[in-house]
C-alpha cells in the first residue's frame, strides 16, 4: 500500500513519452505527418489545440515577429528565447529552424545541448553559410562546402544529451540553382554524417524536381518538404513518394498579418472597433486559450480567503 504525502513520488502507471520521441515516431512511421509553424508561445498553444503532430518554430516567423529580416539579425540566444517560451507551454514536439546553426561546428553543437535542457524535439540546420539570407530572396546563395556541414551535423550529434533528438540536415542546392545532383549527392553525404532526416527544399511552383527527389532518395532516411511555393500539388502525392513529413512553414505568421492588418485598417477608417468585433476572437477565447480559469482555482486553493468588509470578528 502506497501513503500518499508531500513530497512522496506516486505511480501513475507508464511515464509519458518525451517531445524528442514522439518527433522520432512521427518522422519514422508509415504514415505522413504534419507541422505548423509557430512563432510565439501563443501561436503554439493554437497549433497546439488544432492537433498537428508537431510544431515548426520557423527562424523566418520569429525574426518577422521582431520587427527584422530572416537574415541572422537576431541573436541566436532571442530566437532560443522564443522557443524556450514555446516548449514551455506545450507539450506538442517542437521542431527548431536553427538556420546554419548559428556559425561553426561550434556554434552548432552549444545551440544542440542548450535545446536538449529545453526540451525542444529537433533542430533542422541548412548548408548554407552564415550569415545566411532567406531562400526566397535573392538568387545563387552560397553553399557551405560539403565537408564542412558535414562536420557540422557529427558534432551536432556528439553534443545531444537527448538520446532522440532529431538532427535535420537541410539541402538547399535546389533553391541556390546547383542542380539535382548535387541534392541528391549533398543528402547523401549528410545521411552518412548522421544527419536523422533530411530536408529538401526548392522554390519551384510545379514541385516536380521534389518529387522526383524523393523517389530517387527511395526513403534511405526520413524526408521532410515544405511546400510553400507548390502548394497545389496534391498532399496525397507526397505520401506516395515516400515523404515523412510536411511543414506548413510560415502560415500563422502569414495569417496574422493579414488579420492585423485588416483590423487595424478598419478601425483607423471607421473611428470604431464596432465592426470588427464579429471578426476578431472573443476575449473569452483568450481566456480560455490561456487557462485563466485555472488561475482562478488556485487563488482561491492558495491565497487567504479575506471575509467581505464588515463581517470581521472581533
Amino acid at each position: 500500500m502506497t501513503v500518499e504525502g508531500p513530497g512522496t513520488p506516486v505511480p501513475r502507471g507508464p511515464a509519458p513519452s518525451q517531445p524528442a520521441d514522439r518527433l522520432r515516431e512521427l518522422l519514422t512511421s508509415d504514415s505522413l505527418g504534419f507541422l505548423m509553424e509557430a512563432h510565439s508561445g501563443l501561436s503554439a498553444k493554437i497549433v497546439q489545440d488544432e492537433g498537428f503532430d508537431a510544431i515548426w518554430a520557423s527562424g523566418l516567423s520569429i525574426a518577422t515577429a521582431f520587427g527584422v529580416r530572416d537574415s541572422n539579425e537576431l541573436s541566436w540566444t532571442q530566437v532560443v528565447d522564443v522557443v524556450g517560451s514555446i516548449t514551455e507551454v506545450v507539450s506538442t514536439p517542437v521542431l527548431m529552424d536553427g538556420d546554419t546553426g548559428f556559425g561553426n561546428f561550434n556554434n552548432a553543437r552549444r545551440l544542440v545541448t542548450s535545446l536538449c535542457r529545453m526540451g525542444v524535439a529537433g533542430v533542422c540546420i541548412e548548408d548554407k553559410v552564415f550569415p545566411k539570407l532567406n531562400s526566397f530572396v535573392g538568387e545563387r546563395h552560397p553553399l557551405a562546402e560539403i565537408d564542412e556541414f558535414c562536420g557540422k551535423i557529427k558534432a551536432c550529434k556528439d553534443a545531444q544529451t537527448v538520446p532522440a533528438f532529431t538532427v535535420v540536415a537541410r539541402v538547399e542546392a535546389l533553391v541556390a540553382g546547383h542542380g539535382f545532383g548535387e541534392a541528391l549527392r549533398r543528402a547523401e553525404a549528410y545521411r552518412e554524417a548522421g544527419a536523422d532526416a533530411v530536408f529538401i527544399h526548392s522554390k519551384k511552383t510545379d514541385g516536380k524536381e521534389i518529387l522526383r527527389f524523393a523517389q530517387e532518395w527511395a526513403e534511405r532516411c526520413p524526408l521532410i518538404v515544405t511546400p510553400t511555393t507548390y502548394h497545389t500539388v496534391p498532399t496525397d502525392a507526397f505520401q506516395e513518394h515516400g515523404v515523412s513529413a510536411v511543414i506548413w512553414a510560415n502560415h500563422m505568421m502569414r495569417a496574422s498579418i493579414a488579420a492585423m492588418r485588416s483590423a487595424c485598417r478598419e478601425v483607423r477608417q471607421t473611428r470604431t472597433v464596432t465592426g470588427v468585433e464579429r471578426r476578431i476572437a472573443p476575449l473569452k477565447e483568450v481566456f480560455d486559450l490561456l487557462d485563466y480559469p485555472e488561475l482562478e482555482r488556485a487563488s482561491h486553493r492558495y491565497l487567504p480567503q479575506r471575509m467581505p468588509l464588515g463581517e470581521e470578528v472581533w
